[in-house]
């Protein structure tokens, strides 16, 4: 194709996009997509030869390049080479991957656990698994687009709640029969506002309504609980998830996703998940970083105890700087800009002074919410939060935000 069939309406898709790319990239305002040449320590990074802070990235715990996490990935690959046979369920799974899932298993104390390529297909390969026409599934207005996706891919009537508001979920679940299939489905902690979802009464309802639980720990795993075991040890209430959702590649440095939770389910999605059955399985090297990656949070928990301080430093100082960071209590930090050309502009700013954020601008989010989405790892010091936050200001003041 040419794309010069100005009514194709794929083509006034590409072309529309485009436009606003090009626009701004020679207005010195786009910054995705950057290479990364090196990655120093988990706090710093090397982009275009320039060393920046780095205040965009998910090693909440600061575990990339972990020097046991990174010997555990060359001895896989010694041991078994760079890929797999294919899939899982044919002559793809090795003993590390079941290494892997058991190890899961037990950092979530439940039955058994099941390992997938992405986080991303692990939501819409188990939502659409589970759930079918008839089925009621039920979320909130914030929650991932891969559960989104999953939830129409699935069939099942499609209903939202208003963001962590519970009295909304309860009026959602009274308007369902009571012998329905329901499942309810949030994250425990939101990828854009970094709030953390009101769990002891989200599982009240849920129990209340007889409707199964799903939730979504790829920014609490690590994060949430003494010793980052995610959202039920952070509220003690251990074993009331039904549907235990995580990835392996935010504060686990690797690739893939993951549902943990009872043998029965575990051992279905085995046999009936079209993205475990006709994908291929996870490489070794990522899958032996993965386990022993659990194993270094458990032995080293002064990353979450550092983690919780550098998020308040972080937090807190921006606040008295007079910025808008929302309902925040975890390390994601939404820097609210206003407009779109604002977050571009704080960008731009903020980049050129060495300290590495991005923008997140509408549709991802609502118009007029358009906001840096940093985030604060274990692996920053005091000194270089205090820096970044200076940097932020400046630009915030650059950009008419403050």
């Amino acid at each position: 194709m040419d794309f010069s069939n100005e009514n194709d309406t794929i083509t006034q898709r590409v072309c529309a996009m485009n436009k606003r790319v090009d626009k701004i990239r020679q207005s010195d305002l786009y910054y995705y997509n950057q290479p990364i040449s090196e990655l120093r320590g988990g706090a710093r990074v090397v982009v275009k030869g320039r060393e920046m802070g780095m205040y965009a990235s998910y090693s909440y715990l600061g575990l990339v390049g972990h020097p046991r996490i990174n010997e555990a990935a060359q001895q896989a690959i010694a041991k078994y080479g760079t890929g797999t046979h294919g899939v899982r369920l044919l002559a793809g799974t090795l003993t590390i991957h079941t290494e892997l899932e058991e190890t899961i298993a037990e950092f979530k104390k439940t039955e058994a656990a099941i390992t997938y390529t992405s986080g991303y297909a692990t939501n819409l390969s188990v939502i659409s698994t589970l759930l079918g026409r008839g089925d009621y599934v039920i979320c909130d207005k914030l929650n991932h687009a891969s559960i989104v996706d999953g939830c129409l891919m699935s069939g099942a009537k499609f209903l939202r709640f208003r963001h962590n508001d519970m009295q909304a979920l309860e009026k959602r679940l009274q308007q369902l029969p009571v012998n329905a299939t329901k499942l309810v489905i949030a994250d425990s902690v939101f990828s854009m506002d970094g709030d953390i979802i009101d769990f002891p009464k989200l599982v009240e309802l849920c129990q209340n309504y007889k409707a199964w639980l799903m939730i979504d720990e790829a920014h609490s795993l690590g994060v949430l609980g003494s010793t980052g075991r995610g959202i039920e040890e952070y509220f003690g209430l251990e074993g009331t998830i039904d549907i235990n959702m995580g990835t392996l590649s935010k504060t686990i440095p690797s690739v893939g996703g993951y549902v943990a939770g009872r043998k029965e389910l575990i051992e279905y999605l085995r046999h009936a998940s079209r993205a475990y059955i006709f994908s291929a399985a996870l490489p070794p090297a990522q899958a032996a970083a993965a386990k022993t990656s659990f194993d270094v949070i458990l032995d080293e928990p002064w990353r979450i105890e550092k983690l919780n301080a550098n998020t308040k430093q972080f937090i807190s100082g921006l606040q008295e700087r007079g910025f808008n960071t929302l309902h925040t209590e975890t390390a994601i930090v939404p820097v609210i800009c206003g407009s779109d050309e604002s977050a571009y502009v704080m960008t731009r700013e903020a980049q050129h002074r060495d300290t590495f954020v991005l923008p997140v601008v509408s549709p991802a989010v609502p118009p007029g919410l358009a906001r840096l989405r940093a985030t604060i790892t274990a692996a920053h010091e005091p000194d270089e939060i205090e820096r970044a936050m200076e940097v932020i200001e400046l630009a915030g003041k650059v950009a008419g935000v403050i």
